[in-house]
């Protein structure tokens, strides 16, 4: 099975949660717009093929099935490529994570772009400075020592206990935010999220992306965007 993954080009945005899945399980799988360009999804996004309609990338196509959203995505792939411990409590709770960094992504984006995303950032800074004053008081510090406590609860080293698809994704969030708020996140106390990050980074499929030039930088074309005036 060669898995076939369609995201925007030029960013890692939501895709890089599943792009991380892969390639940590060594998976097969193409890249399909940065192989044809961005237009190659138009056609699914406007039902012109068989299958689930997808709202938005990403998406994934594993034979016949059309796999849309990223915690759908991750469940689907979750058993298939072992990155989720066996069972259906345990999925169900991976999954339950994975809804929950769903919601704190879409927080962060709504960071610069609180009034509207078909806007330009620049289209509206004032509400963007309130947006960003209240994410990094409030939300930064409730999302993340949620996490914090679930690695605790779970014996500190993973948030199920083992090795998940959850853990590269806290991974991403951290990498994320240190990049888009490095002084808030200085201030915070994540002894535990920071130890796993840095375990996942070393991980040797991880690492090796990583390095490639498959992982493409943090930007300010992406969720996780950098304006230093929105970093208090």
């Amino acid at each position: 099975m060669t898995y076939q993954l369609y995201y925007w080009t030029g960013i890692q945005g939501r895709g890089e949660f599943v792009r991380l899945a892969l390639e940590e399980a060594n998976a097969p799988y193409v890249d399909v717009a940065r192989a044809e360009g961005d237009g190659v999804m138009t056609a699914w996004l406007n039902g012109e093929h068989d299958g689930a309609l997808p709202y938005a990338p990403p998406f994934l196509k594993s034979g016949r099935l059309v796999i849309a959203q990223v915690a759908n995505i991750l469940h689907y792939l979750g058993p298939r490529l072992g990155l989720v411990p066996e069972g259906e409590a345990k999925q169900v709770y991976a999954h339950q994570l994975q809804l929950t960094i769903t919601d704190l992504v879409a927080e962060a984006h709504d960071v610069h772009h609180p009034v509207g995303a078909g806007l330009y950032y620049e289209d509206q800074k004032a509400e963007a400075k309130r947006r960003a004053d209240e994410f990094r008081e409030s939300r930064i510090p409730k999302f993340l020592h949620y996490f914090e406590k679930v690695l605790e609860r779970n014996g500190g080293k993973y948030a199920l206990r083992e090795f998940s698809y959850v853990d590269l994704s806290l991974f991403q969030v951290m990498s994320g935010l240190e990049y888009a708020f490095p002084k808030c996140m200085a201030k915070q106390k994540l002894p535990l999220l920071r130890d796993l990050a840095k375990r996942i980074a070393a991980r040797p499929n991880t690492a090796a992306y990583l390095a490639s030039e498959r992982r493409l930088p943090h930007s300010e074309d992406g969720i996780f965007r950098h304006y230093a005036e929105l970093d208090g």
